[in-house]
């Protein structure tokens, strides 16, 4: 087991390149989602025994559920039910043996109703774990997020619920999709390009960034480890 002293307690993933490796093995592109989605339990292996309790995967980008292919989007959407069947009707699946809280956060509203029932089952059959967390961002754009705290903030503003002099980075917080969730201390980006992409974009503001070249579904534990040490030689100054 590695054994390092500075561990994240919260890191995030962009998982990409589920597609280009389905297109280099010469399968259909969303074929690669089905290998990413089998490298989340692997990650969450990974991170066990080092202490990480927190992992953030951006499951879905409002960007890619407005341009992707229909066909597409709903072969996530049942890959994406299948999972959550499993976690629902089995008490051995790993989210129950290793007592896992799941959340699923974003514009819940975009996706389809049975598909939004089935997370809000899941949310309420894991809420009482405190052993890790695992969070999915799904239907998700970090600047509609702020924009939509903003509007409800202005809301509160005019309804005489808090004054202007009083908004802060607490209010804000409150006021996301993320709220009662702390802010990653590392994000992780896959598949070799280097950029938030909307993701996260208050909440990584002093988060620790690593840019890995393998695509998604390859990614390693070796590299994870790497990854981790380099992270951990780092020194965080939050902006001082």
């Amino acid at each position: 087991m590695m054994k390092i002293s500075n561990i994240p307690a919260h890191i995030s993933v962009i998982p990409d390149g589920n597609r280009r490796c389905a297109k280099r093995l010469m399968k259909r592109p969303w074929k690669g989602h089905e290998w990413g989605i089998s490298k989340v339990k692997k990650l969450f292996e990974w991170c066990r025994p080092l202490g990480i309790r927190t992992i953030t995967f951006y499951a879905l980008s409002l960007e890619n559920l407005n341009s992707r292919p229909k066909r597409e989007i709903n072969y996530l959407f049942r890959l994406a039910e299948k999972e959550i069947d499993d976690i629902i009707e089995n008490k051995n699946n790993f989210a129950h043996k290793n007592r896992i809280r799941v959340n699923f956060f974003g514009n819940m509203n975009r996706l389809p109703e049975r598909l939004q029932d089935k997370m809000k089952k899941v949310m309420e059959a894991t809420r009482k774990y405190r052993d890790y967390t695992i969070n999915f961002a799904v239907a998700y754009g970090g600047r509609q997020e702020i924009t939509s705290a903003c509007r409800a903030i202005a809301s509160d503003v005019l309804k005489g619920r808090i004054k202007p002099a009083d908004i802060d980075d607490m209010v804000i917080k409150q006021n996301l999709q993320t709220n009662g969730s702390k802010d990653p201390d590392l994000i992780i980006r896959t598949g070799g390009e280097k950029r938030l992409s909307n993701f996260l974009l208050f909440q990584s503001a002093y988060s620790e960034l690593a840019f890995v070249d393998t695509l998604w579904p390859e990614f390693s534990k070796k590299e994870f480890d790497e990854v981790i040490r380099d992270y951990s030689s780092r020194e965080r100054r939050f902006g001082k």
